[in-house]
């Protein structure tokens, strides 16, 4: 058996272990964000997983076993995975680029705007169904409701380093002008129309209609998906150098199948 091919079965058997990662990471953003959450997030991970693990053991029976027809298949597949990994990580640094949080002075956290994200993620939010589900998620995980307990005073909150979620979902934009009254509780804007979510905001709901609340969820999915992005860069380098091999591999087990007719 050709060098080739020992090494593409080798570097598909590493591959096939390297996808279970990729697929814990769909899992994660799973529970993370619960899957009737943001179902549109997990499972394009989980997805490209399962087809890396399946086209990986396709390369290691076929490079292990001279299979020649199961390594053009490998192959064919294996391009496709090489060209669907580079628009998935183009895309996603693409939707994920605009946004970030704004500083305020004096304050320990940040204020988020819907309008600075990506037209693709805005939709997504602003699709009624979807964010029914999203905010049901976020009123259940009771995150707003622990920040009572954690900071009890206007100081304590004015410090604190509130996740984009907790600021977007659990007070009144800061422009508004609301009174602190405890962390969940806010009265008397001084300046109601200085921002469409100050009318929003509800001592019972929150601000879990807010755009700014959008816009925390979508920090937070801009965050993790970042991290997605940057795993599939390193796959993708390595899926060009386990293709490359792969090419060797189809020709050994070529030519070894002619070899064998030959005599």
């Amino acid at each position: 058996m050709g060098l080739s091919n020992y090494v593409t079965g080798t570097l598909n058997f590493v591959t096939m272990a390297l996808s279970i990662p990729i697929i814990g990471v769909g899992v994660w953003l799973a529970h993370k964000h619960n899957t009737d959450c943001v179902r549109f997030l997990q499972w394009p991970v989980i997805i490209l997983g399962v087809f890396i693990l399946l086209v990986s053991l396709a390369g290691f029976v076929g490079g292990c076993f001279r299979v020649s027809w199961l390594l053009w298949i490998y192959l064919f597949f294996m391009f496709l995975l090489i060209i669907l990994l580079l628009c998935f990580t183009v895309f996603a640094f693409v939707v994920t680029n605009p946004g970030a949080g704004r500083a305020l002075a004096g304050k320990g956290f940040k204020e988020y705007r819907l309008q600075d994200y990506s037209m693709w993620l805005q939709k997504r939010v602003d699709n009624s169904q979807n964010w029914i589900k999203i905010r049901s998620c976020i009123m259940d995980s009771k995150i707003c409701r622990n920040l009572n307990d954690e900071f009890p005073t206007a100081d304590a909150f004015n410090m604190a380093n509130l996740s984009p979620i907790q600021s977007g979902c659990c007070k009144p934009p800061q422009s508004c002008g609301y009174t602190f009254v405890n962390a969940t509780i806010w009265a008397n804007p001084t300046t109601p129309s200085a921002d469409s979510d100050c009318s929003v905001w509800n001592n019972m709901n929150l601000c879990s209609d807010c755009n700014s609340c959008r816009a925390g969820v979508l920090q937070n999915i801009k965050e993790d998906w970042r991290k997605v992005a940057i795993v599939n860069i390193v796959m993708f380098i390595f899926f060009i150098v386990v293709y490359s091999i792969g090419c060797c591999a189809f020709r050994n087990a070529r030519r070894g199948h002619f070899y064998s007719k030959a005599y």
